[in-house]
C-alpha cells in the first residue's frame, strides 16, 4: 500500500458513491483488501504506508493501536455495507496485507474476516489470504487462522542469504520461511506463497539461485519474484546515495528475471503474471487477478485504496486520522476520482497485458495497434494460446513490459 496518496476530488463524508458505480454491479466480482499498517521495524527498502510503535507514539496513533485495530476495520466494513446498500454480491476474495498483519493476534485477523462474512457473505469458493512475517507466526497461530477461515498464506521470504537480508533490513533468519511453509501445510492451508526480491545491492547470481532453490524446495504452490525498486525517501535510497551500497542496474535485473523464469519453469511453476508463478490454476492468487482484471474491491484501513464501478478512492494515511474519522461517523476516505472511459481502457491495457492471457487487441487505438504490429515483428508479443485477437508478452517482452505497454496505450 503506497505511502503517497494521489490528488483527487473530496470524498463525501458518508462515503456515498455515484449511482453509476453500482450499475451492473452484480456482474462483477467483489473483493476486500484489509490493510494492517503496523510493523515491528521498518525495512530499509519499504515505501508502504506502515508504522512502527515508535513512529506512532505521541502522534495520535493510540486511537488506532494494535489492541483495537480489528474493531476499527470492522467499523469500515460496516460502512461498506451501508455504502453498497442492497448489493447482493458475496465476497470472492479477502486479502489481509500490510505492514505485518501477523503482528495482530490471530483472533483479530479472524474477527475482521468474520465482519466481512457477516456483512456480505463469502462465496463458497472464496480465497482468503493473509500476508505473514516468518518470525511472527508459529504452528498454533497458523492453526487458529485456518480454523477461522483463512485458506491461503503468503510469507515474505525475500532471500535465503543472510547478507542480502541484512541489506534489506529483514530480521528473519534464513530457513525460517521454508519452515513456515511446512507449518502452514500441517495447519491445513491449501495454498502457500513465498515472496522473493531480486536485485538487492550485493546479491550475486549464485545468491539468487540459492534463494530460488530454497523457495522451490520448501514446497509452496506459488512464488512471487519482484525486482527491487529503490524508492526515494527510504533508508536504502539514502545508503545508496552515500555510496555505502551499490545500485543494481537494469541489466542485472533482466538477468535475474531470466534465471527465475528458467528455474521456476523447470520446477513445474508456470508464469501467469509477469512477477508471479504457480504450479496450477488453483494456485494462482485470485485476489490479485481481480485487481488486474478491473474488478470491484473495497480497501479498508489507513491509506487503503478501493475501486467500485470506475470510481477509485483512498483512505487517509495516518492510523490516528483513520480512527478519528470512523469514531466521528465519517468515511475515512481522503479523496477519490471517477475514471473516464478512456482512463478505464488504458488501465485495462496496462494491467491485462501483464497476464498470461494477455489483452484483447480490440482495446487498442490505431496507434496502439500499429505499435502492437511492430512488437509482434520484434518478438515482444505473440498470439498466445487463448484465441485470436489477443496480445501476449513473450519472455523477451516480459523483460521490456513497461516499454511495450507504453507504446500500446497510445
Amino acid at each position: 500500500m503506497p505511502s503517497v496518496l494521489p490528488d483527487g476530488e473530496p470524498m463525501p463524508e458518508d462515503g456515498a458513491l455515484p449511482a453509476s458505480a453500482l450499475e451492473e454491479a452484480a456482474g462483477r466480482p467483489l473483493a476486500f483488501y484489509l490493510h494492517v499498517p503496523y510493523c515491528a521495524t521498518r525495512c530499509g527498502y519499504c515505501d508502504f504506508n506502515t508504522y512502527t510503535a515508535t513512529e506512532l507514539r505521541g502522534s495520535g496513533g493510540v486511537l488506532a493501536s494494535r489492541d483495537n485495530y480489528a474493531a476499527m476495520v470492522t467499523e469500515e466494513i460496516r460502512l461498506a455495507r451501508k455504502v453498497l446498500g442492497d448489493d447482493p454480491r458475496q465476497v470472492k476474495t479477502v486479502f489481509v496485507g500490510g505492514g505485518t498483519p501477523t503482528l495482530l493476534a490471530a483472533s483479530d485477523l479472524v474477527r475482521m474476516l468474520s465482519a466481512v462474512r457477516e456483512e456480505f457473505g463469502l462465496a463458497e469458493d472464496a480465497e482468503i489470504t493473509t500476508e505473514a512475517n516468518p518470525e511472527s507466526v508459529d504452528p498454533a497461530y497458523l492453526a487458529e487462522l485456518r480454523e477461522g477461515g483463512f485458506n491461503r498464506v503468503s510469507f515474505g521470504m525475500q532471500s535465503a542469504r543472510q547478507h542480502v537480508l541484512k541489506v534489506l533490513d529483514r530480521t528473519h533468519t534464513p530457513g525460517r520461511p521454508e519452515a513456515c511453509v511446512a507449518e502452514a501445510r500441517a495447519a491445513g492451508f491449501q495454498h502457500v506463497n513465498l515472496d522473493l526480491i531480486y536485485g538487492t545491492p550485493g546479491e550475486s547470481d549464485d545468491d539468487w539461485r540459492a534463494s530460488l532453490a530454497a523457495a522451490v524446495g520448501a514446497g509452496p504452490d506459488h512464488i512471487s519474484a519482484y525486482a527491487l525498486i529503490v524508492e526515494e525517501g527510504t533508508q536504502l535510497a539514502r545508503r545508496i546515495r552515500r555510496g555505502e551500497v551499490p545500485m543494481t542496474d537494469d541489466d542485472v535485473h533482466a538477468d535475474r528475471y531470466l534465471i527465475a523464469d528458467s528455474v521456476l519453469a523447470e520446477a513445474g511453476f508456470d508464469w501467469y503474471e509477469v512477477s508471479n508463478w504457480s504450479t496450477s490454476q488453483a494456485g494462482r492468487c485470485l485476489h490479485n487477478e481481480l485487481y488486474w482484471r478491473g474488478a470491484d474491491w473495497w480497501g479498508a484501513g489507513p491509506g487503503a485504496h478501493s475501486h467500485v464501478g470506475g470510481v477509485r478512492w483512498w483512505n487517509v494515511k495516518h492510523p490516528g486520522a483513520y480512527a478519528a474519522a470512523l469514531a466521528e461517523g465519517r468515511s475515512p476516505g481522503a479523496g477519490r476520482e471517477v475514471l473516464a472511459p478512456e482512463d478505464r481502457r488504458v488501465e485495462r491495457v496496462l494491467l491485462e497485458l501483464r497476464l498470461r492471457e494477455g489483452c484483447e487487441l480490440s482495446l487498442l487505438r490505431p496507434a496502439g495497434l500499429a505499435a502492437a504490429g511492430r512488437a509482434f515483428s520484434d518478438g515482444l508479443l505473440e498470439a498466445g494460446p487463448y484465441g485470436e485477437g489477443r496480445a501476449v508478452l513473450t519472455l523477451r517482452g516480459r523483460l521490456l513490459a513497461d516499454a511495450v505497454v507504453r507504446d500500446l496505450v497510445d
